[in-house]
């Protein structure tokens, strides 16, 4: 269920690089309760309808690590929010992509610097995984393409691990619950653009 509730001033910050949506307040919309934007209720963590006090263009993903956020922003000022679960530090990337294909149940093929990093883990799938309940790449998977580069081998996917939400846990590709991401996936068009912020440009979420 999603629900009409937190506030959230958003800028793009700096010329050198793509920063962080600045979190400044949330307010509960009922209540009027000013709420922590750095640490969201534990309580409920489905997705929020959000008002962005500085709008973004409608139909582009940001991706925020620092608060574990996804936007998926909507017209009118408007944005959804959904909580994802990030890539360790030293493999997190940052940048602009575009989503370049789109699967259901998606196959899934750890790549060679996965496999050289942690081959007890990954080399039993070298020859890859089919999509199901069991794969690490969920229900639904949004492909990240870069121009010159094409697929970039970062997702964003689905889990049927919740307690991997609001973590930095992955190899750099940012995963909702299977609940959300079929939520999500039939919203994101391909050719939708999709922005992943720097890390540690606020106090991170605990």
């Amino acid at each position: 269920m999603i629900d009409r509730r937190l506030f959230l001033t958003t800028s793009l910050l700096g010329a050198g690089g793509l920063m962080l949506p600045s979190v400044l307040f949330a307010q509960d919309a009922a209540t009027g309760e000013v709420l922590d934007p750095i640490e969201p209720p534990a309580r409920d963590m489905s997705p929020k309808l959000v008002q962005l006090d500085n709008p973004l263009p409608a139909g582009e993903v940001h991706v925020v690590p620092d608060v574990y956020s996804l936007y998926w922003t909507l017209p009118n000022g408007e944005a959804l929010r959904y909580y994802v679960g990030v890539g360790r530090d030293a493999l997190y990337i940052a940048g602009v992509f575009t989503i370049g294909a789109k699967k259901e149940w998606p196959s899934w093929t750890p790549t060679k610097d996965m496999i050289e990093r942690d081959p007890e883990a990954y080399e039993q799938y070298a020859d890859g995984m089919p999509g199901g309940p069991d794969n690490p790449l969920g229900a639904r998977a949004l492909y990240l393409f870069q121009d010159g580069i094409g697929d970039t081998f970062l997702r964003i996917h689905g889990t049927n691990r919740p307690d991997t939400i609001r973590t930095d846990v992955s190899n750099g590709c940012a995963r909702l619950t299977n609940d959300q991401m079929i939520d999500l996936y039939p919203r994101v068009p391909i050719g939708a653009p999709c922005f992943l912020y720097e890390k540690n440009l606020l106090p991170r979420a605990a």
